[in-house]
């Protein structure tokens, strides 16, 4: 009798705080991995660490430039990974009704 009632509590509230529990692992590893904030944290600094003279201008230059181009590439990466949580999130939610509605069609 409380089948139904113990369905969408697990569906509905146990699994999503668990969905959203391996989304926050899944990010962390992400920023670990692509180290964005290294590099938002590094961004002024010479590339390769070359402090001789006559170099650390172009090192500056040049390291900001790569660093731009691995910043913007690792925000594209994280907005594709956070609209494909989003996707999946909605997918997992909408599911039952779905299948549910499919019966009467």
């Amino acid at each position: 009798m409380f089948l139904p009632l113990a369905f969408l509590k697990f569906w509905y509230f146990e699994s999503v705080i668990n969905l959203f529990g391996f989304f926050a692992s899944l990010n962390k590893a992400f920023f670990q991995l692509f180290s964005l904030w290294l590099l938002i944290k590094t961004f002024f600094k010479p590339l390769k660490n070359e402090y001789r003279q006559g170099l650390v201008g172009f090192s500056i230059v040049m390291g900001m430039i790569i660093k731009s181009m691995f910043i913007f590439v690792d925000l594209l990466l994280l907005v594709a990974l956070l609209a494909f949580e989003i996707v999946v999130i909605i997918s997992f939610l909408v599911f039952p009704v779905a299948t549910f509605l499919i019966l009467f069609y």
